[in-house]
């Protein structure tokens, strides 16, 4: 029994994009950590008599610390052999993929990472959404909504007077924060759109613009988790030009 440490990118939501690596890695598993974002019919793929933990973390409820999920994979590496720890989206785009593959490292467990379907793509391209397109953006940015510390990331004041797509991830509990950050920018009309659940079935979005978006998520009662897209790529939604007019002759 060698300890071994996988980290596996679940992606974005929908069972079926996970990667052909990934599920390689979940047959060959002892033990499978995984989180409340990682579609949880993948455990499926795991042999029937490895351990399966749930080590989630939500905001506002119980959960195991960054501290106890880097112990527990230690722990389990070096009791039971391979560690498969199954992350939403991609382990390396704010998954905290790269501390725990550190510590881990720091007892002399092997580590490798298989990629994953992030959801700052995914998620507004199941929506009809690109990131960038020819003639409309030429970048995008991807932004956490809240930093360590509870605050919105200095970044998006930058990302606010950019022309590129606007990505921010985990920033629904700071949504007004947002949007009155980028209407006091002056981009207050951008398009924009708010994608929860996104690739699930459950999926819900809101189309309109950065100035009403508040209002609109407060009325359809969307929440997290999502994925805010800022930018007028939205606007290439096919939604989105009937709900500007409606927009429109509800504010005159």
């Amino acid at each position: 029994m060698k300890p071994k440490l996988t980290l596996v990118g679940a992606g974005p939501g929908d069972g079926e994009l996970i990667t052909l690596k990934g599920i390689r890695a979940l047959r060959q598993a002892d033990v499978v950590l995984y989180d409340d974002l990682a579609n949880h019919t993948l455990l499926e793929f795991a042999p029937e008599q490895a351990l399966k933990i749930y080590v989630g973390k939500r905001a506002g409820q119980t959960s195991f610390t960054q501290e106890e999920i880097n112990e527990l994979i230690v722990r389990f590496a070096q009791e039971h052999g391979h560690v498969v720890r199954l992350k939403g989206g991609d382990p390396y785009v704010f998954g905290r993929g790269f501390e725990e593959c550190a510590y881990a490292r720091q007892y002399g467990i092997e580590c490798e990472v298989v990629p994953g379907v992030s959801s700052c793509i995914a998620v507004p391209a199941s929506q009809g959404i690109p990131v960038t397109s020819r003639g409309v953006s030429e970048s995008f940015w991807v932004i956490t909504g809240t930093t360590r510390r509870g605050e919105l990331s200095d970044d998006l004041q930058l990302a606010a007077q950019s022309k590129a797509t606007i990505v921010v991830l985990m920033g629904m509990s700071k949504l007004t924060e947002i949007c009155t950050l980028f209407s006091e920018a002056g981009r207050g009309h951008l398009p924009m759109a708010i994608v929860q659940n996104g690739t699930r079935a459950d999926e819900q979005c809101v189309i309109g613009q950065v100035w009403n978006m508040p209002q609109l998520a407060a009325e359809q009662g969307v929440g997290a988790p999502a994925v805010l897209v800022i930018g007028e790529v939205v606007a290439l939604h096919p939604s989105y030009l009937a709900e500007s007019m409606r927009n429109f002759s509800m504010a005159w």
